[in-house]
């Protein structure tokens, strides 16, 4: 079964209501950036940020970011993907919450930690809307050494 969070996000009182419970989570952390995975953790990353008065980091597909950046490549369930992030993006010692809709196997997730930690960074969570418990992800950054916080999760794949 498909996960999609696009009519929560078209919701307004729904959509506010996510933004409000993630920045009364946040507020008060010792935050510098909000990392955002393309492409719906642009959004609730960016409304976050937002509220949080921190700045936005995009973390992208591969060639889709216009500046010099680092890249990832990490496993999926269908082959491999690539994600990238500018190198100027994330300074030495910053905190950085990493911020998007699902977490399914992890992969893209921990691959979004790496470019973090790569470029000095330290990630103080790993936050999500939704998380399928039976493929693993949220066991996978945990072992890993990652907090994660999610919202909701439904059984199954």
């Amino acid at each position: 079964m498909f996960r999609d969070v696009t009519t929560l996000l078209k919701d307004g009182e729904g959509f506010n209501h996510l933004i409000d419970l993630l920045v009364k989570r946040y507020d008060g952390e010792d935050i510098d950036l909000v990392a955002g995975i393309e492409s719906r953790g642009f959004i609730t990353g960016a409304a976050l940020a937002h509220r949080l008065g921190v700045g936005f980091v995009p973390i992208r597909k591969a060639g889709k970011l216009p500046s010099q950046t680092i890249s990832v490549e990490y496993t999926l369930e269908y082959g491999t993907g690539k994600l990238e992030v500018h190198t100027d993006a994330i300074p030495p010692t910053s905190k950085v919450l990493i911020v998007d809709d699902l977490l399914a196997t992890g992969g893209t997730a921990l691959a979004a930690c790496e470019l973090v930690r790569n470029l000095g960074g330290q990630v103080v969570e790993c936050s999500f809307i939704v998380d399928l418990p039976d493929l693993g992800g949220k066991k996978k950054l945990e072992s890993a050494g990652y907090r994660v916080f999610n919202v909701v999760e439904f059984e199954g794949a």
